[in-house]
């Protein structure tokens, strides 16, 4: 059976219902590149395969070891650097006709004598996320682990603190270790990642969670976050708000908020209302994973919150991009003693079974979100053409008056 090390942190202990007491170290596996590369090399040793055999091709050890073509394809270049085969380009790969010392190109000590079975009816993803809270993301990981387990398929998750580099390193050791799959929460900012384009290039079961990468084909599960936005930006304009700003993180080539900025738009315009750009508040910073906790950068969003009230008097209305957000925005008004005189709408809130929620707020379905993505990811492992984008239903919860 192929182990693994799954590492998760204090907090995800904590949300997931893990107790640390309990927490375990599970073994590291050898790559799976590897663990093919081994195989063939005992078939040769052994006999199996003699000079000029020919080897597998790259879908056939896909099929046979339940891995990607990806894994397979190192497999092969590793065999054929070690000069143990030799490929031609459209006739296949061959065993080489002067094969090196077979015993100095083992991999690990003890593994030519290794004869447990190279890999189980498992497979093996990886899941990486910027982070996640109990407001979002929670809810969603959990559905992923559950549908994993029922599935057979093993998970590791990488947290990136919604750090480019931090997801560029997480994708290549994923690869490396011969993931058959990647469930990525891209990070947000206003370039796409090199790393992620490469496994699209290279037809990398690949899923991509709450956002989309635009222009690009890759298969994404998300909220109409567009449709959302215009229900949240309705009800406040049947409440009689002729003046409703729009508050959220910076919405560059983040395809998530570019679409709540366009449903917000959209409403306001389908009701004959202009769009005045001094409504905007698009430049927060303190919510972004890699800047939470950071003092400097709360006080900071403040400020900007603070000087856009006073800028703006006539405003009486709020559609705000996230929760956390409108905790930040409704902490200023009450700080300035004009909480009453506002009404805020956002998008997430926590689940709490005892109080009314402090805002009406779109819930996104995280549950149908993370059972989609792994099931998208069996899709392709079968062969089977998936949607570029998958739209999951989400609910409006309007808050009791």
């Amino acid at each position: 059976m192929i182990s693994l090390i799954v590492l998760y942190s204090q907090k995800l202990n904590s949300i997931l219902g893990i107790s640390l007491n309990k927490r375990r170290m599970f073994y590291m596996a050898i790559p799976l590149y590897e663990q093919i590369y081994q195989h063939i090399w005992n078939e040769i040793k052994s006999g199996v395969l003699k000079e000029g055999d020919r080897i597998p091709t790259e879908l056939e050890l896909a099929d046979q070891f339940h891995v990607s073509r990806i894994t397979t394809k190192k497999s092969l270049e590793m065999l054929a650097q070690a000069g143990l085969i030799e490929r031609h380009r459209g006739r296949g790969s061959y065993v080489s006709s002067h094969l090196p010392e077979l015993q100095s190109l083992a991999l690990t000590e003890g593994m030519a004598d290794m004869e447990q079975p190279i890999s189980d009816d498992w497979r093996l993803i990886g899941v990486i996320l910027p982070d996640f809270s109990e407001s979002y993301g929670a809810k969603m990981l959990r559905a992923i682990e559950r549908e994993c387990t029922k599935l057979r398929i093993r998970m590791i998750l990488k947290l990136t603190n919604d750090l480019r580099e931090e997801e560029e390193i997480a994708i290549r050791t994923l690869v490396k270790m011969g993931i058959d799959g990647l469930i990525v929460y891209p990070i947000h900012g206003e370039h796409y990642n090199g790393e992620l384009l490469k496994l699209v290039l290279n037809d990398f079961p690949l899923v991509l969670l709450d956002r989309y990468l635009k222009g690009i084909n890759a298969c994404s599960v998300c909220t109409n976050n567009k449709k959302a936005a215009q229900e949240l930006t309705d009800y406040l304009l049947d409440k009689q708000h002729k003046h409703i700003a729009f508050v959220s993180t910076p919405p560059e080539n983040t395809s998530t908020i570019e679409e709540r900025v366009h449903g917000y738009t959209d409403a306001l315009l389908h009701r004959g209302m202009g769009i005045d750009k001094q409504y905007f508040i698009t430049n927060l910073s303190a919510t972004l994973p890699n800047q939470l906790n950071k003092d400097s950068n709360i006080l900071e969003d403040r400020e900007i919150i603070s000087q856009f009230i006073m800028r703006n008097p006539q405003i009486t209305a709020f559609v705000v991009g996230e929760y956390l957000l409108a905790i930040h925005l409704r902490q200023v008004l009450n700080k300035l003693g004009l909480l009453t005189k506002y009404e805020i709408v956002c998008f997430d809130s926590p689940d709490d079974l005892f109080e009314e929620p402090m805002f009406s707020f779109i819930r996104q379905n995280e549950v149908e979100m993370g059972i989609n993505a792994v099931n998208l990811m069996q899709m392709q492992w079968g062969g089977t053409t998936v949607p570029t984008q998958t739209l999951v239903a989400h609910t409006f919860v309007k808050r009791m008056d």
